[in-house]
């Protein structure tokens, strides 16, 4: 059964990679290497109690927080939080306050 699960989160990886790799938005690629980090991970966690391999384990959370620090960085210079306060997005803001 769990090498069903495994096999099941491989594919999905799969599907995962062709979006990374044909986009067509980078917010479309950064959501699916999110959907990579969050199946590999559950990927690793499969495997590691299938194999009854614990080092597994700690694996799959180094990936979790790789996968946490690679969605700040895309945010942070995509979104860009740090807009400046007398730009016209936070003057609008704070009239709706």
């Amino acid at each position: 059964m769990l090498n069903a699960v495994a096999a099941f989160l491989l594919l999905t990886l799969l599907i995962a990679l062709v979006r990374i790799w044909r986009g067509p938005a980078p917010a479309d690629r950064m959501l699916a290497s999110q959907l990579f980090g969050t199946t590999g991970v559950a990927l690793l966690m499969v495997l590691a109690h299938a194999q009854s391999m614990p080092a597994l384990m700690d694996v799959a959370l180094t990936l979790a927080v790789l996968s946490v620090l690679a969605i700040v960085a895309f945010v942070t210079r995509v979104v860009r939080i740090d807009q400046p306060a007398n730009s016209p997005d936070a003057e609008s803001e704070a009239r709706h306050d």
